[in-house]
């Protein structure tokens, strides 16, 4: 069995609203940490929104680093999601808690992708041209 990658979701409270509505602040602290877990970045996108909030997404070719604040709340959405290593995404993650220093966290970790070898090379296609694994049933 392997797994093909980490995903962090995290809600963050009690973080300052003036870092919350920085988006030079918010893209310098997702581009830090993609670099301090090792981490490629390729691209960043951000939108401010009026009167405030924040979306940023650091694309990495281990995957992305997002994030999404709203200020007046206190509050952030973090989603980490690297198939570099589980270490290198907590990595990730510690580094913006540090610059966030949100008041309280809920975060949890999916595993994603896990697949024996077996199962990732038993596909099947069916008469719609849909490839499913073995056992699999899909509902259109």
């Amino acid at each position: 069995m392997i797994e093909l990658g980490w995903h962090i979701i995290a809600e963050l409270n009690g973080v300052d609203p003036r870092i919350l509505d920085d988006e030079k602040y918010l893209v310098e602290t997702l581009k830090n940490a993609a670099e301090r877990a090792d981490l490629t970045i390729l691209s960043v996108k951000t939108h401010k929104f009026n009167p405030q909030g924040v979306s940023v997404v650091v694309v990495v070719a281990e995957s992305h680093i997002f994030i999404h604040t709203w200020p007046e709340h206190r509050y952030a959405a973090l989603d980490i999601f690297t198939c570099k290593s589980e270490e290198s995404t907590w990595k990730a993650y510690k580094f913006i808690l540090e610059k966030l220093k949100p008041g309280n966290t809920q975060v949890i970790m999916l595993k994603r992708g896990i697949v024996t070898h077996n199962n990732a090379m038993n596909l099947t296609v069916n008469a719609e041209g849909t490839t499913a694994a073995k056992g699999e049933v899909i509902v259109e």
